[in-house]
């Protein structure tokens, strides 16, 4: 069992001992999301602390999402369960990059990318090949592509 799986387990423990629901809910269903990719596809395997750290950020996203749904329905208390629960999960993932850190890194990797003869809005892909790499699991995609375009734009 990968060590960020057995973490999770244990803090399932610890939460259902302490009777603290929120956690314990959250917990669960992040486990079951980790078992279900684990037996997705043609084998069983199990997942490296990156998968599962994947899997984690892609459930922290889809709380964000859904509290942003309730909130513009008119349903404040469930969307403020879907913050806690994504800030909840945010514990397990790296700390994500400010923007000043994320502005640095694509900067250098726009003036990368325009040695390399890419300029203008058109160079977005290969700006994009240059980041992601290093940026990996430490800023979301939509921030990315956004400084991404602001920084190529001008």
């Amino acid at each position: 069992m990968t060590t960020l799986k057995a973490k999770l387990k244990d803090d399932l423990t610890d939460a259902i001992r302490a009777r603290d629901e929120l956690r314990s809910s959250t917990i669960r269903l992040t486990l079951a999301a980790v078992s279900k990719e684990e037996v997705a596809g043609t084998t069983a395997r199990e997942l490296s602390d990156d998968e599962v750290q994947k899997v984690i950020a892609r459930e922290a996203k889809k709380r964000r999402e859904a509290a942003d749904a309730f909130s513009k329905g008119g349903r404040a208390e469930q969307a403020e369960r879907e913050l806690a629960e994504g800030a909840l999960l945010d514990e397990y993932l790296p700390q994500q990059l400010s923007d000043g850190e994320l502005e640095a890194v694509v900067a250098e990797a726009v003036a990368e990318a325009k040695a390399a003869g890419a300029e203008g809005p058109r160079a977005m892909g290969a700006v994009m090949k240059i980041v992601n790499p290093k940026v990996a699991g430490r800023a979301e995609g939509g921030r990315v592509a956004a400084a991404v375009k602001r920084l190529l734009a001008g």
